[in-house]
């Protein structure tokens, strides 16, 4: 890729390996659960961004992971290679008829990663070996998988912490590795509690001991605060692969972030790791694994998240109409994501137009509609409603605000009903006198696109959800695709407490498909006439955005 820093040879020059470890380590996160069918949606978009190495499971630890290893064989990649992780052989036992060993065989992958104990306390004291066995370990897995025609990574596990108490030991751990034949020697802060400048320091001082060709590689573990950190400054001193997770998936804190750390590498520091176009999808790809994972996008992340470039300041929203790197490090659409201001009661006309541009809609919007714009914001927020957190919503408003534009749907009426029903297909409901009473939602909407009009119904775990339901019922003939929509987030506000039972309440809606993020607002003293708010918008920003029109039967 092209860079204003450096020459096209200095950045050949370094060249970076990206490992990513998502479906491996990213899984041992609280809540992340994957099934096969996603990890292999999540390579093939991995091996599309251009990432190196994926590891795809722990080889023999589950039979998800072992069918994944079955099944990767069938999908055509066009760049990655696959990893198998596993352990050394087990103290004391023979390396041929070693369990995990067999398992790294078994798993037909070109490259098998091989974690390995580099701490003299973990030897003793976790493991339960001698400090000889354990090199043993080391070399007989490394040397029976290399003459069984494999590729060895080595991990050295705990490899931090054990340098600083025992640094001859530790280093002896990877002079055996290599010495059996690996070809890449990972540095594991697998504790997490290393600072990127401790990190940078035993790099450079590994790699003038090691005296080798083998490439070193990193590996950190987020529990600082600071293993995007960490995993730069160990390039900065000689690693040449980075082992990290999308969006910083993995154990108690997390991992390394592989998109941040693309980002600075790439954007920052001229290093060889994606050509631009590819950079440019790096919103998309996050998306796209947040989706999988089933976890709500993260808003606030580096590069990535819907509010990485948003402007709420008005001095700051000002100088970016000016000029678009006033208040940011980097292009927006370098990684695929776009600038944002944010429009609140505080806003003023800048705020607005700045909007308006950002929208493209300079050309059929001006000035005077800014300003009443601007007025309808404050009239609004006054309402209860807050275009802080629901900048969809507000895009709406503008839309609105275009000479003849028309809505891709209509609401003519709706009903909710919440019924106690002894038979109803969802969840628990209440209890009374110990006997359970489950709870039925039901919505029913007419609704109308161009002069047709749909009157539907639907069941719901609750009244939004049925609510939700019924509105996909009755749109789903014009617009296939909304099934790509998905709820994220849902919030209910109280605007006005003093009001109690009656008090109007704010309906917050993150939504999402596989490339975008994006929220919704609706305020009322009705809970669901601000849900529907919400909801409907989400749907009709989407749509807008999608460039969707409605097929006509």
């Amino acid at each position: 890729m092209s860079n204003d820093k450096y020459t096209f040879s200095q950045i050949m020059m370094k060249k970076i390996e990206l490992y990513d470890t998502t479906l491996r380590d990213g899984t041992q996160q609280e809540g992340i659960s994957l099934s096969v069918e996603d990890k292999l949606a999540i390579t093939k978009r991995l091996d599309d961004l251009g990432i190196d190495i994926i590891e795809g499971g722990y080889a023999g630890a589950n039979p998800k992971d072992d069918e994944y290893f079955k099944r990767i064989t069938n999908l055509a990649l066009k760049h990655a290679k696959i990893a198998a992780f596993g352990n050394t052989r087990k103290p004391n036992t023979i390396v041929e008829k070693d369990a995990s060993i067999l398992a790294l065989l078994k798993s037909n992958t070109e490259i098998v990663t091989l974690v390995g104990k580099a701490s003299a306390f973990q030897v003793r004291d976790v493991l339960e070996t001698s400090l000889e066995e354990n090199l043993s370990m080391i070399e007989d897995s490394v040397k029976f998988l290399t003459d069984s025609k494999k590729e060895v990574f080595f991990d050295a596990e705990h490899f931090f912490d054990g340098y600083r108490e025992n640094p001859e030991y530790s280093i002896q751990t990877l002079k055996v590795a290599i010495k059996a034949g690996a070809t890449r020697i990972v540095l594991c802060d697998t504790n997490g509690g290393n600072l990127p400048t401790e990190i940078g320091s035993i790099v450079s001082e590994v790699s003038n001991s090691l005296k080798s060709s083998t490439i070193l590689g990193i590996h950190t573990h987020n529990d600082t605060d600071t293993a995007v950190a960490s995993s730069i400054a160990a390039v900065q001193s000689g690693a040449r692969q980075i082992q990290a997770c999308v969006n910083g998936y993995g154990e108690r804190t997390g991992n390394a972030n592989m998109i941040s750390i693309i980002g600075n590498l790439a954007l920052t520091m001229g290093y060889d790791v994606l050509s631009e176009d590819k950079i440019s999808t790096l919103t998309e790809v996050s998306n796209f694994v947040a989706e999988r994972v089933n976890r709500r996008p993260f808003p606030f992340q580096p590069f990535v998240g819907s509010s990485a470039f948003t402007h709420k300041g008005g001095l700051h929203a000002a100088a970016t109409e000016r000029v678009k790197h006033a208040y940011q490090h980097i292009d927006p659409s370098k990684v695929g994501n776009v600038a944002g201001v944010v429009v609140s009661e505080l806003s003023g006309r800048s705020n607005v137009m700045q909007r308006i541009k950002n929208l493209d809609l300079d050309e059929v919007l001006d000035e005077n509609d800014a300003r009443s714009i601007v007025n309808f914001v404050k009239s609004s927020e006054a309402q209860g409603y807050t275009y802080e957190d629901g900048e969809a919503s507000l895009d709406l408003v503008l839309y609105r605000n275009i000479p003849n534009y028309e809505t891709p749907f209509n609401l003519v009426d709706f009903m909710v009903i919440v019924e106690n029903r002894r038979r109803s297909s969802f969840g628990s409901g209440w209890r009374l006198d110990g006997i359970e009473h489950p709870m039925l939602s039901e919505a029913t909407v007419k609704i109308q696109v161009n002069d047709d009009i749909r009157h539907t119904a639907a069941e719901g775990n609750g009244p939004v959800d049925a609510l939700d339901k019924a509105i996909r019922k009755g749109l789903k003939d014009f617009y296939p695709n909304l099934d790509q929509i998905r709820l994220t987030d849902y919030k209910v506000r109280v605007v006005n407490e003093e009001h109690g039972t009656g008090a109007i309440v704010r309906v917050l809606i993150e939504s999402a498909d596989d490339k975008q993020v994006w929220r919704t607002v609706g305020a009322s003293a009705n809970i669901i006439e601000a849900s529907w708010m919400a909801l409907s918008d989400s749907i009709e920003w989407w749509l807008i955005q999608t460039g969707t029109t409605p097929i006509v039967r």
